[in-house]
């Protein structure tokens, strides 16, 4: 029996290879068409955009050219220099305000947090255009604190260090918050057993434990200061920065050349930190164990009193920004008559776009909130739940976080040439509030892509299994498990749309027409046509869409939540 077996060749056992059924092979169609929506968005439009920094009018390619012209003027080189300065500064000082503020919230007993929370998203719901016309008004030629400046302007790289960061603040908070609060009330027990002082246990415990959220938001305020085009646009003066060069390159000297090429200078730096900022995160490990015990802080009156100060004197710095915004949108003729009336929301009187661009803004957010969920968070289940294709999905994936990278002006020019082309089978979007939808589902896809990924790696993939295994359709376990147990997160992004969607200007800035001017452009529009007030009206109008938004979000989806969410409470 035995030489048998010696006998019989060891043959190789055939591969079996899983035979895809028909739910697979629509799954992958749909994931493929939403992976060439984003092709056609954001690969073409880059593509299209890099090829014409290479041209020129009249003689066509000229290779580097115009970038041998851009690096050999010294005025043009110079905004790269100042974008560069501005926005290291600009993080310097968020990380700083925000890694305080962050701690006091987290691990300090302060009271009256809740508040402290709410003021410090404020920012959040205006756009960066308010705190440029705020600081006008409390520092500018005819403002009430210009005497605090010692003779110093506000028109330069001083009024855009402060309005770029009022408005990157609460993105950075947000990120340190969630840094800090993972943490292993372990370590600090050692560290007070071995009597280390608090001092080097913050340098030894804290910091250590936060640092990868603290590089993360470093990064994020790095890139939004330095691609930002609203702060620069209304405060800068005389200051140039890249953002307000591709403007003015475009716009001012219709030379779409060498918008062209700023973009590229523009979209590089972006481009760097993205790279670093994700090559830092996979160097990220998990802090806290099976084992773990939750950090609850002890009171402490010195520090608590110190944390308290801290917070109210930051949180009256951002009431105050929004505070003059509200206040000047209600004078009547700033300085010299500081009476309050309505007038300035007389819109349809005023340069810029009247009432009609507040409601193409709402109306564009609303179709950027319901389309671009729909796509969004579907793409991320055929993405994450989909078997094998493991090249497709990973392609994928890579397009997704590709939005992130891509300031929003630069994605605005690119749409230009891409989309002014006769040629383009998608010119017909060209000028129509459809291109505007378009370009603000891509430019916040990754934020909302990330969002769906981290809810829906939450859920178990035998979910998946078993329904397979009842013939069930894949799209009613969608639909009857999948969106259900995913609602919070669902919801989020829909929010997370609909108020950037509110908000923008970079973005949209070059695509609106006559007809579909916003909100958002409006008030710059104004600005520049010297009504600041009704300009500091406009915004004040976003922050209350915004805030209404939020509000009328959480009362109409409480009972939602808590009919879907039922079953975390058993």
């Amino acid at each position: 029996m035995s030489e048998v077996l010696r006998a019989t060749p060891k043959s190789p056992l055939p591969l079996v290879r899983e035979k895809l059924s028909r739910d697979d092979w629509i799954m992958r169609t749909c994931m493929v068409l939403i992976g060439l929506f984003l092709v056609a968005f954001i690969l073409l439009p880059l593509y299209t955009m890099l090829s014409k920094s290479v041209e020129n009018k009249a003689e066509g390619f000229v290779g580097l050219a115009n970038y041998i012209e851009y690096f050999s003027t010294p005025a043009l080189f110079l905004s790269a220099g100042n974008s560069l300065s501005i926005a290291i500064l600009s993080t310097l000082i968020v990380l700083f305000v925000a890694f305080v503020y962050g701690y006091a919230l987290t691990r300090s007993c302060m009271p009256y947090k809740w508040f402290f929370k709410i003021v410090a998203l404020i920012p959040l719901l205006t756009p960066s255009l308010l705190g440029g016309i705020s600081l006008v008004y409390w520092f500018g030629n005819q403002g009430v604190a210009k005497a605090l400046l010692f003779g110093e302007t506000i028109y330069g790289p001083i009024g855009i260090t402060i309005g770029s960061s009022y408005w990157v603040f609460p993105h950075a908070l947000m990120i340190v918050i969630t840094a800090l609060s993972i943490t292993d009330a372990r370590l600090y027990e050692a560290a007070t057993a071995l009597r280390t002082s608090q001092i080097r246990t913050f340098f030894t415990v804290t910091l250590p434990g936060c640092k990868y959220g603290l590089i993360s938001a470093g990064f994020v305020v790095f890139t939004l200061v330095f691609t930002d085009f609203g702060v620069p646009k209304v405060i800068g003066g005389n200051y140039n920065m890249l953002a307000t060069d591709v403007y003015k390159q475009v716009i001012g000297q219709q030379n779409f050349q060498m918008g062209a090429v700023v973009s590229v200078v523009l979209l590089v730096p972006a481009l760097f930190a993205f790279a670093v900022d994700r090559i830092v995160q996979k160097k990220q490990v998990a802090l806290l164990s099976a084992r773990a015990v939750p950090y609850v802080p002890q009171p402490s009156a010195g520090r608590d009193m110190t944390m308290l100060i801290f917070c109210s004197v930051v949180a009256l710095l951002i009431i105050g920004m929004l505070g003059m915004a509200q206040y000047a949108s209600l004078v009547k003729f700033w300085p010299y008559n500081l009476s309050l009336s309505l007038s300035n929301y007389d819109f349809d009187v005023m340069d810029g776009g009247g009432w009609d661009a507040f409601w193409n803004s709402l109306y564009m957010s609303l179709y950027t909130a319901a389309i671009g969920t729909g796509v969004i968070f579907f793409g991320a289940y055929l993405m994450e739940k989909g078997r094998a294709f493991g090249a497709g999905r990973t392609i994928f994936h890579m397009l997704a976080m590709l939005p992130l990278a891509v300031p929003g002006l630069v994605l605005g020019l690119s749409y230009i040439f891409f989309f002014n082309n006769p040629a383009n089978p998608f010119h017909f979007l060209y000028g129509t509030l459809g291109i505007l939808v378009v370009v603000s589902i891509t430019h916040f896809y990754t934020v909302s892509h990330l969002t769906a990924v981290t809810a829906l790696k939450q859920m178990d993939p035998e979910f998946e299994s078993v329904s397979a295994s009842l013939k069930a359709p894949f799209y009613k376990t969608f639909f009857k498990v999948t969106v259900p147990v995913c609602t919070p997160a669902i919801l989020d992004i829909s929010m997370y749309l609909f108020l950037n969607a509110m908000t923008t200007v970079s973005a949209v800035i070059f695509l609106y027409s006559s007809d579909t001017t916003l909100a958002s452009v409006a008030v710059m529009n104004m600005d520049d046509a010297g009504d600041i007030a009704p300009a500091a009206a406009m915004a004040m109008m976003i922050a209350y869409t915004c805030a209404g938004a939020r509000i009328l979000h959480a009362i109409l989806t409480h009972g939602l939540i808590k009919h879907t969410q039922a079953w975390r409470h058993r």
